[in-house]
């Protein structure tokens, strides 16, 4: 089946879950998430996967056994494309969240990364990519960033800023908008999609070595 757009009634889907995110709300409404939010996302994922490889559709269940929320369910739903270095996106109440890179980096690739940060001719093309992130409205996920600079790096580090990432991806939101129920979201996405590849490209060719076989301290 051909993907038509996302469904208006997702988000709704999802603001009712907030407050009631019980087994019972979940069973009582499984088939409209089967058909208002997973239909469509497995729709898109399909659609996706001949530029973007495989496409993995995220369960709805939260993994409670070290968190303090024992709520089961996820209030959005996501996927990714193939990792290491991968594509996502993000559906919830509030709109869509979409990106990609890194998100789990090994120490040998972020300790490079900095490196990279550091170094004013190598940082020219990495500069060159985050501005191409910044006009498609993309830019670094600074989730978890150091309050600080990391060690050998002074805190007036004029890319401070960028030293202090611990995550190697990219990000943006759109709001709920009507263009996301229409089949003009798939052109939507694969061109926010294609701006990401941009940056997985630049990790890929610069830290691709460090991050699929993080053992390495260099790539060759």
């Amino acid at each position: 089946m051909s993907f038509d757009g996302l469904h208006p009634d997702a988000p709704a889907f999802f603001r009712e879950l907030a407050v009631n995110n019980t087994k019972a709300w979940w069973t009582e409404n499984n088939e409209r998430y089967l058909a208002h939010v997973r239909g469509p996302f497995e729709q898109l994922a399909a659609q996706l996967e001949p530029e973007f490889g495989d496409v993995k559709i995220f369960r709805p269940y939260r993994d409670v056994r070290f968190s303090a929320d024992k709520t089961p369910y996820k209030t959005h739903i996501g996927m990714v494309s193939s990792a290491p270095i991968a594509h996502y996106l993000q559906l919830s109440e509030s709109g869509l969240m979409l990106g990609g890179g890194v998100y789990d980096v090994p120490p040998a690739a972020l300790a490079r990364f900095r490196e990279i940060v550091d170094h004013p001719r190598l940082m020219q093309e990495l500069g060159r990519v985050l501005e191409q992130m910044d006009a498609a409205h993309l830019a670094p996920m600074s989730d978890d960033a150091l309050r600080t600079a990391p060690r050998g790096y002074p805190v007036d580090h004029p890319r401070i800023d960028l030293l202090r990432l611990k995550h190697l991806a990219v990000g943006g939101r759109d709001e709920l908008a009507d263009w996301m129920w229409t089949r003009d979201a798939f052109e939507i996405i694969s061109d926010s999609w294609r701006s990401v590849s941009v940056w997985c490209a630049w990790v890929a060719e610069n830290l691709g070595d460090l991050v699929i076989r993080p053992d390495r301290s260099r790539p060759r």
